[in-house]
């Protein structure tokens, strides 16, 4: 066997610009395959690392999906608020153990801007129920200091003490910044690769003395310098959401039901994992859609691959007559051409992988940024390797068809013109 792919491996050295070809085509197709795997299993985490211990979220009616995705994911808008009283309530019920409120509609140079209070950075957690940490400064207790994300600080350059204006909504031109307040920078947290790293937060009453003046979006002229909002009282009127932790998963579901029918204002309450399943299920087609085509350049290079073989053969039929007049017995023929494809596909193989490794590695920083998509640069998965056993297989599958061919030519057929 031995000799069979050394011989094998010389005979596509002497084809160099064909073999460099099929090994290209399927290379690219394992790129694409793995390619699409990767990004899929690593949003699928990164979406799931991003909120962890939270029982319910609360919002103003609507859709779990879109609930989930504004409130967790700073993905849309909220469609209604909560009147701050409700939170109060519910904060309050004896099943709760802590409840974080969240407000948002506002940026910062593209960043969202989140209005919190201290139960966010102790009660928070994201992957494996990890708590929050700041690699520099503090919480914020100043109406207008601001802890920022690690993405914030690295891509803005900031660095605690650093100050910055927010604006009104999720743009940034100048009718719509909040220029006579600026806030300081008092704390940066440690990367989470979540969306926590591309927040600005500020205190719930920041979002409240920000708006003074303030009226559908609009500036109504007169605004009061910060000095005059800090002997005010900012005591939020309403909120986008919040996030609240039990006492007891067992009251679960209680809760939510008593959430859903609260008779006050209307509220969704849902189940993160439950809302997450849900988001997967509609992208379940899009994603079936991509492995399909994935598999389709796949099989679109294993065939350009026998095409070559088929070629080659017609050209080699006086070479395998050759052989076989030296001794070489049919199945030596036969193994050899399957030898070869095997070889041309592994060699693929082994190309694609570390081709898609080096595009992770250049990509995964600018996924991260865009899509807040984290991709780790791991060891293949068992599931990757399936998908590279399968390619292999279908490589040697492949390599039958030329190989029967040959099995079947008979020694004088070679040794004429005639093809």
């Amino acid at each position: 066997m031995k000799v069979i792919l050394n011989l094998a491996w010389k005979s596509l050295l002497n084809r160099k610009a064909t073999a460099l070809l099929t090994v290209l085509t399927v290379a690219i197709a394992v790129v694409l395959l793995l390619g699409v795997e990767r990004i899929r299993t690593q949003a699928k985490e990164s979406f799931a690392n991003t909120i962890s211990g939270t029982d319910l979220i609360v919002g103003g009616r609507s859709g779990q999906v879109n609930l989930l995705l504004y409130s967790v994911f700073r993905i849309g808008n909220a469609t209604n608020n909560i009147d701050w009283k409700s939170y109060q309530e519910f904060s309050q019920h004896p099943a709760v153990k802590w409840a974080i409120p969240i407000s948002l509609g506002d940026s910062h140079k593209g960043f969202r801007v989140l209005g919190t209070n201290h139960n966010y950075f102790e009660h928070y957690r994201y992957g494996s129920k990890q708590p929050l940490t700041f690699s520099q400064g503090r919480e914020f207790n100043g109406l207008f200091e601001t802890v920022i994300g690690a993405d914030v600080a690295q891509t803005l350059g900031y660095q605690v003490g650093s100050q910055i204006i927010i604006a009104h909504g999720i743009s940034d031109v100048g009718f719509s910044r909040h220029d006579n307040l600026p806030f300081t920078v008092v704390g940066i947290l440690a990367p989470t690769g979540t969306p926590v790293d591309k927040t600005v937060h500020v205190s719930l009453e920041a979002i409240e003395a920000i708006h003074v003046g303030w009226e559908s979006g609009a500036n109504l002229g007169h605004q009061p310098s910060a000095e005059q909002l800090a002997q005010r009282d900012f005591t939020p009127k309403q909120i986008t959401a919040m996030l609240v932790g039990l006492k007891s998963k067992i009251q679960t579901f209680a809760l939510q039901r008593q959430i859903n029918d609260y008779p006050q204002e209307p509220l969704s309450a849902i189940m993160p994992g439950v809302a997450l399943h849900e988001l997967w299920g509609m992208m379940s087609v899009a994603e079936q859609a991509l492995m399909a085509v994935s598999v389709f350049v796949v099989v679109a290079g294993l065939l350009g691959m026998l095409s070559s073989l088929l070629t080659s053969l017609q050209e080699r039929r006086r070479e395998m007559s050759i052989l076989r007049a030296m001794g070489a017995r049919p199945q030596h023929v036969f193994a050899l051409l399957v030898s070869e494809a095997s070889v041309l596909t592994l060699v693929g193989i082994l190309l694609g992988v570390s081709v898609l490794y080096l595009l992770l590695a250049l990509a995964a920083p600018l996924i991260a940024s865009q899509y807040g998509i984290q991709i780790a640069l791991a060891g293949l998965t068992a599931y990757e390797w399936q998908l590279l056993g399968c390619v292999q297989l279908a490589g040697i599958v492949i390599g039958f068809i030329p190989a029967l061919r040959a099995y079947r030519q008979s020694l004088s057929d070679g040794m004429t013109i005639r093809l």
